[in-house]
């Protein structure tokens, strides 16, 4: 019988529903053709996953996937690669600031700004950079070192956690130091537990803006210290006046999610499986390698019967005791035996009951077939590096390929770069840069003109115009140096692109690589040092060109 669901009063779906025991019986009929969501075709009838909040979802089982993806960074080559990879291709070497003050909202000139960037980038970096370690308050690391320990916690856990700490030591320039936290620390007291707007060790507003952080002052699983040290430090996001003093990142994939995982988790699985292929592939060829011939001895059942249990008590000393007569009687046979040799032709007259067996050396049949390519090319859409890149694999990859490849994750990169690493970066110079004004250490910026930075004794958006900033990360690197020059030569000569943007391609700063080519000329001028530019070659296409002077004669000649 056909039903129109179009005309029917939901009284009638109603009894329908209960006639026909359950109410999705007229569910795909009623709500339209959502394949997707059937639970009566067998490949998907198991499929029943929970409906919860995002917290719900992450929280209690957070511990367990991050001490997964940190088993999988120590024990996996390929997944220390691709963290490795991510601090080499974000942070590099160096992390250079690069200010950018808004001089038009701090109603200044462009002279100014100029003079204000030179100074505070050249301050910062010497604080930064420092081989004292001052910008770290556990003495460790510097700034570079700083956020590449801060790309490769967050790559684990998916989290990085930071505080901003004052010195009272009169021994320092700047007071200003950070500290970076465990994020197992940040965890919920007991006091807080029945605290609804406490999760995950942060307890926020109602509009979900944190408020303080909760941050044990030993790891919850450090059992030396588990007497004293198992209590809570509850440290405000933002100091009174606004100077942040909680360093929290994470990149949200939900509303109301307060605390997040590696991108490792979507791949635990299969990475797992990958590692486990590996090891078995090779232990059986390592197997199947260690012995070039074996010999396999048969007794005759009537033999058995006599040697078993006969004067030697049990049953199982009989077996011990004719196994060792009997795979002596073989060992003195085939030691003696002359013809018994791997590398001869001829046929030895073995042992009665003996046989033996030839085996070709054992090969890793599967290590870098189809299959382990294929677990691979998933394991590098995971963690968002090119697959030429992880496996170090570029039998099979062309320049297209590889530029193809790259620019993906380049392009990760890049916002990886902009959403944690830039985002941990201007945090720190934020607080080092009030520090530097309302400390007088500027000669651009003086204390006297602070208070235009802030609103009722609060930070405004004055001093965001003054703190704003771009940094330089790492080098994109080239595959092809004449090709990619040429092409950088082409985007400068159309205006597509400035000198400060190639340079920043290469990770440099344009403010320090321009003022060195001038030295550089100078000095070859005053040396008497002429570089001859070789035009054979044309720049931008590659391709031959003439000189830049004909004589007249060829002139004439080209014109006719």
């Amino acid at each position: 019988m056909k039903v129109d669901v179009d005309i029917m009063t939901p009284q009638e779906l109603a009894e329908i529903a209960h006639l026909a025991g359950s109410a999705d019986y007229l569910a795909p009929m009623a709500f339209g053709p959502q394949d997707g969501i059937s639970k009566f075709g067998h490949d998907l009838a198991a499929w029943a996953p929970a409906l919860l909040s995002a917290d719900a979802e992450i929280l209690p089982h957070k511990g367990g996937l991050d001490a997964r993806s940190r088993d999988l960074q120590r024990n996996d080559g390929y997944v220390q690669w691709a963290r490795n990879l991510h601090q080499d291709s974000i942070v590099g070497s160096m992390y250079t600031l690069n200010s950018k003050p808004l001089f038009k909202a701090l109603g200044r000139s462009p002279e100014w700004a100029e003079e204000f960037q030179e100074e505070v980038e050249t301050l910062f970096t010497l604080y930064a950079e420092s081989p004292m370690k001052w910008i770290d308050a556990a003495g460790t690391n510097d700034f570079t070192s700083m956020l590449r320990l801060g790309v490769g916690v967050y790559f684990q856990g998916g989290e990085v956690l930071t505080t901003g700490e004052y010195s009272r030591s009169s021994q320092r320039d700047f007071r200003t130091m950070f500290q970076m936290v465990d994020c197992d620390r940040l965890t919920t007291p007991y006091t807080y537990l029945n605290d609804r707007n406490t999760r995950g060790g942060i307890t926020h507003d109602k509009f979900g803006n944190p408020l303080f952080a909760h941050i044990k002052v030993a790891h919850p699983t450090d059992y030396l210290r588990l007497v004293g040290d198992q209590w809570w430090r509850t440290v405000p996001f933002r100091k009174p006046w606004g100077r942040q003093q909680v360093f929290f990142i994470r990149e949200q994939q939900r509303i109301d999610q307060t605390r997040a995982v590696s991108d490792i988790v979507a791949g635990l699985k299969e990475i797992a499986i990958t590692r486990r292929f590996r090891d078995v592939v090779l232990q059986n060829a390592v197997v199947s390698a260690l012995y070039a011939a074996t010999i396999e001895s048969e007794l005759p059942s009537q033999a058995v019967f006599e040697q078993l249990g006969a004067n030697q008590g049990t049953a199982g000393a009989g077996v011990v005791g004719y196994a060792e007569e009997y795979l002596g009687a073989v060992a003195s046979y085939a030691g003696a035996s002359k013809n018994l040799m791997i590398d001869g032709a001829r046929i030895p007259h073995l042992f009665p009951g003996t046989k033996l067996n030839l085996h070709a050396a054992g090969s890793p049949g599967g290590v870098g077939q189809d299959f382990e390519k294929s677990m691979l090319r998933y394991l590098s859409a995971t963690l968002n590096v090119s697959y030429e890149e992880l496996s170090r694999d570029f039998s099979d990859a062309n320049y297209a390929s590889m530029k193809g490849g790259i620019a993906i994750t380049r392009r990760f990169m890049k916002s990886r770069k902009r959403m944690v690493v830039d985002n941990l970066a201007n945090g720190m110079y934020r607080n080092w840069l009030e520090e530097a004004i309302n400390n007088d250490k500027l000669t651009t910026f003086r204390k006297s003109e602070a208070p235009i930075l802030y609103t009722n004794d609060y930070l405004n958006l004055m001093f965001d115009a003054l703190a704003n900033a771009d940094w330089i990360g790492a080098s994109e690197g080239m595959i092809d140096e004449l090709k990619e020059t040429q092409a950088a030569v082409l985007r400068l000569k159309t205006g597509l692109s400035t000198y400060e943007d190639e340079l920043a391609r290469q990770g440099k700063d344009w403010r320090r690589v321009i003022p060195q080519l001038g030295r550089e000329r100078k000095l070859m001028i005053a040396e008497g040092v002429t570089v001859e530019e070789d035009n054979g070659v044309n720049a931008a296409s590659g391709t031959p060109s003439e000189a830049e002077d004909p004589s007249p004669s060829k002139k004439k000649a080209a014109a006719q």
